[in-house]
């Protein structure tokens, strides 16, 4: 399991590969929270947010959950989770980019988030005739 301190120094190596316009408006900065972050629509112990792109009060901000990449990752060395970072941080700045260009459309990343999102929770759906017994 890497460090906070390594996880922190592989993001900031991270955002200095990507060009300085993808950080335009982004005024909340990249920040590192230790949380173990369980989406709300969880149905057990099985989802985790790893990165998260938010929008609220004028403010622009991607957190990037440390104590959720340790619960997925917990083997995981330097070099894994630069892979594995790499991916979720540019993940985020695709919702980020596309927030500020306008797409929401059936092709956006929020589009393909939310059919994920609908496929997760379809596997919890009980069959149309089956009742819930208390």
């Amino acid at each position: 399991m890497i460090t906070l301190e390594e996880y922190r120094e592989i993001l900031s190596e991270l955002m200095d590969e990507l060009p300085e316009e993808f950080f335009r408006d982004l005024n909340g900065g990249v920040i590192v929270s230790e949380a173990l972050a369980i989406p709300d629509y969880a149905r057990g112990n099985d989802l985790y947010t790893l990165g998260q792109y938010l929008v609220y009060s004028g403010m622009r901000q991607i957190v990037m959950f440390k104590g959720s990449f340790d619960r997925l990752h917990p083997q995981a060395g330097a070099e894994e989770a630069r892979v594995l970072l790499r991916g979720i941080l540019r993940h985020e700045f695709r919702h980020h980019l596309e927030s500020l260009g306008g797409v929401r459309n059936s092709t956006s990343l929020e589009a393909e988030d939310a059919r994920k999102k609908a496929e997760y929770l379809a596997r919890y759906r009980l069959p149309k005739n089956t009742r819930h017994e208390r």
